[in-house]
């Protein structure tokens, strides 16, 4: 796989796992759904589950795939409700050009055209599959593919691309 040209940067550096062991990247719940049992790299001895971070490399690298293959940035919806994730939802959607639903999530904005904030974006990121259930339920009525930030008590029901990882930290979001 290395020696595909253009693939170097995609490979788990140093650098990125410092990054992530700083940011607590790596530290899941006590509790463990059923689906985010094989992003487990072990279990500390207070009962706190540890993610694997090479897992979370790759679903990083995959999501960062998926990103890419959409023309049109504005086609990709992100949706965060969590407090401390919006200022990284606004920052991440100003950079790529996507569209950001910050905030509250108005019920009906991928399902019903009357609704004033009905959109059909492409692709649709979250930042906890549960705190955005209604999103996540419809983009599944809507066949609009997920990718959601989830920690190991996330339910992955609907979700198409879980990326494992700490998504209830400040430092980590």
């Amino acid at each position: 796989r290395s020696g595909i040209p253009g693939t170097a940067c995609l490979q788990l550096q140093k650098s990125d796992v410092e990054k992530m062991l700083a940011a607590q990247v790596h530290i899941g719940t006590k509790n463990c759904d059923a689906r985010m049992a094989s992003y487990v790299f072990g279990r500390r001895p207070d009962g706190i589950h540890v993610i694997d971070m090479d897992k979370t490399w790759q679903k990083i690298v995959l999501a960062a795939r998926m990103i890419a293959a959409i023309e049109n940035p504005a086609d990709i919806a992100v949706v965060c409700s969590r407090p401390y994730g919006q200022r990284a939802t606004l920052k991440f959607c100003r950079y790529i050009g996507a569209t950001a639903i910050a905030g509250r999530y108005v019920p009906g904005t991928f399902t019903n055209r009357i609704n004033p904030h009905f959109m059909e974006p492409r692709m649709i990121i979250c930042n906890d599959s549960r705190e955005d259930k209604q999103a996540v339920l419809e983009s599944a009525y809507a066949n609009i593919p997920v990718v959601a930030f989830a920690d190991t008590d996330s339910p992955l029901k609907y979700v198409d691309v879980a990326v494992p990882g700490n998504n209830k930290g400040i430092q980590s979001t």
